[in-house]
């Protein structure tokens, strides 16, 4: 009994922290509908913002002041960060996402993206390289008894932090103007803007709000954690499970989703530690499948005026053929100019275009957004990997298409009915699923030392070659296709496709199998290349690198992926060589191309 309670008080603690995070996401895209991706790096500047204030504050009341004053000191640093961080966020809003407000999701994803990177290379420039605890002051180092368990007493603080925090926000949006402002906006904002709302004003408020509620969680979890670079990243997985779990826009939601979340945690840890990497996300899956919305969220309206996905349905020039066939000759020709290390290079980018490519058939034709493509793409090397110890190289890669192609048949036998961020949300689940296994399953897969020794033998960079052409080139035809016509048509008005005979969730489905397969082929390719395999090749980080190629190059047309995958491999490449802050140099380059490209280096400019 006393295991259990000190346990769900843990979880409590947990899902306190994690709701202040998950709020202000949630009020963020209620009323803009941006994936703010960028919402992790301002959670971690709200840490280091206040690192600095609190280790430059008493940490002990004044001669005169009562013993009961000492946490003021730790109140007011959390808050002046918490502002500090508000402003931050401000600005950003004024400065970047403003412009982007009616662009797709996906781009305003690749701006937010590339905050991140900006972020990552100017804070450890501000604050160092290194993690920056906080000394704590006696009364953080407190704890209580309960069932004969200590129990610290500032966990007790956070569980009562959340719900006044929820109490706060529910005040806010439901008994002040300008939470009646926010709720009509995050119901129909194109009414709100007939009516005469001010939408500018509003977004930039809302904005500075959710930054507000990210600075006060990271200035909260100081105490249990350092500051350091790699908060951004972790917490905002969490917290996108966190709102898509308790449904997009809902408040309320969120701090359900919270405390399932942060229970599971809790006695995940302890009960299932060798689950305990996948648990948030099985939940995920599972409340997703019951309930598509989230468990207390709404369908989306949709936002009238927003640039969305253009038709596709142009057929390519006729010298589009021969202007491929002439650059397949040049590139088959490449090695008997130059050396070992430009070879390496151009193999990578040919896989990266067929890696890009296969995304590119769920986005663009298939409107299917997918953050956990890398599932397929590791899948793939795994398949290569384990055949190569008894099959020749040509059989290994048909393992990996086969292994790649079979798992995203099972899985998007279940998923192609839901759309947007929700089922983004589920693929990222299910590469997590997968990444986890390949992590523990070290029987089978190596575990976090790998399989090693898969060479594919002189010739190989052809080998990649004539695969990656042959790739990318039946996915370009297939857009082309009668099938991917109707694959269109399902996107742009799925009960329109019924009515002339068409079904959607089977053309939906068709084009997640193929999809997968593909990037299966492309992670096959890249097991070969690199002789070995890991559980990264499943990581979130994959993922990010196929959405960034494809959005480089432009959903709108299919030579993007093309486009796009040689246009990162060569700034990721190059700005590797060059300098140490390439996460810098890159963040602004993709912030460049994101406003003067808005659709992409292939795309067509959006009005």
């Amino acid at each position: 009994m006393d295991f259990i309670l000190v346990q769900s008080l843990t979880g409590l603690a947990g899902a306190a922290s994690l709701f202040l995070v998950a709020a202000g996401l949630t009020v963020i895209f209620g009323v803009t509908r941006i994936v703010n991706f960028s919402h992790g790096s301002l959670f971690m500047l709200g840490a280091y913002i206040a690192w600095s204030i609190l280790t430059r504050l008493p940490r002990d009341p004044a001669w005169f002041a009562p013993a009961w004053f000492a946490p003021a000191w730790f109140v007011i640093g959390c808050l002046l960060a918490a502002c500090a961080t508000g402003l931050l966020g401000l600005m950003l809003e004024v400065t970047l996402l403003r412009r982007l407000y009616r662009a797709p999701e996906q781009l305003q994803l690749l701006a937010t993206f590339g905050v991140v990177l900006i972020v990552q290379d100017l804070t450890p420039l501000l604050w160092g390289p290194n993690d920056l605890p906080l000394p704590r002051p006696p009364w953080l180092r407190d704890f209580v008894i309960i069932l004969d368990q200590r129990f610290p007493l500032y966990d007790l603080v956070l569980i009562a932090i959340g719900p006044a925090i929820l109490g706060l926000l529910w005040l806010v949006l439901h008994r002040t103007r300008f939470g009646i402002l926010v709720r009509a906006a995050t119901e129909d904002r194109d009414m709100a803007a007939a009516l005469g709302i001010d939408q500018r004003l509003l977004f930039t408020a809302v904005f500075a709000l959710g930054s507000v509620l990210a600075g006060l969680g990271g200035a909260l979890a100081l105490p249990d954690r350092s500051a350091n670079l790699q908060m951004d990243l972790g917490v905002i997985v969490e917290a996108f499970v966190v709102v898509v779990v308790g449904g997009l826009g809902s408040v309320p939601g969120a701090f359900l989703a919270s405390l399932l979340i942060g229970e599971l945690q809790a006695f995940g840890l302890v009960l299932f530690p060798r689950a305990s990497l996948v648990l948030i996300f099985v939940a995920m899956a599972v409340v997703l499948v019951l309930r598509p919305n989230g468990l207390l969220g709404a369908a989306l309206t949709p936002v009238k005026g927003a640039a969305g996905v253009p038709a596709l349905v142009r057929p390519p020039p006729f010298w589009a053929a021969w202007v491929g066939v002439c650059s397949v000759t040049l590139l088959a020709l490449v090695p008997f100019a130059v050396g070992p290390y430009p070879i390496s290079v151009l193999t990578e980018a040919l896989i990266a275009m067929l890696f890009a490519a296969s995304l590119h058939l769920m986005m663009g034709p298939g409107g299917m957004p997918s953050f956990g493509h890398a599932a397929w793409f590791g899948l793939g090397a795994y398949g290569a990997g384990l055949a190569s110890k008894a099959l020749s190289l040509p059989l290994a890669l048909l393992c990996s298409v086969v292994v790649a192609g079979a798992a995203a048949a099972a899985f998007g036998s279940f998923v192609v009915r839901m759309s947007g961020v929700y089922l983004a949300m589920l693929t990222l689940a299910f590469a997590q699923i997968v990444w986890a296994v390949a992590v523990q399953w070290s029987g089978l897969t190596g575990g976090d030392d790998g399989i090693l020794g898969v060479w594919p033998g002189a010739g190989f960079y052809w080998v990649v070659l004539a695969c990656s052409a042959t790739g990318v080139g039946l996915l370009l035809r297939t857009m082309h296709a009668p099938f991917g016509f109707a694959l269109r048509a399902a996107r742009d008005s799925a009960a329109r496709a019924e009515t002339i005979g068409l079904h959607a969730e089977r053309l939906r489905f068709t084009a997640f199998t193929l999809a997968g397969a593909a990037a299966g082929l492309s992670g096959g390719l890249f097991a070969f290349a690199k002789g070995s395999v890991f559980p990264g090749y499943l990581g979130i980080e994959r993922s990010v690198d196929a959405l960034l190629m494809v959005l480089l190059g432009g959903v709108q047309t299919i030579s993007g992926p093309v486009f796009g995958a040689l246009a990162y491999t060569g700034l990721y490449d190059g700005l590797l060589q060059v300098t140490s802050m390439w996460r810098l140099a890159l963040g602004v380059v993709i912030l460049s191309l994101v406003l003067v490209f808005p659709g992409g280096i292939a795309g067509r400019r959006h009005a």
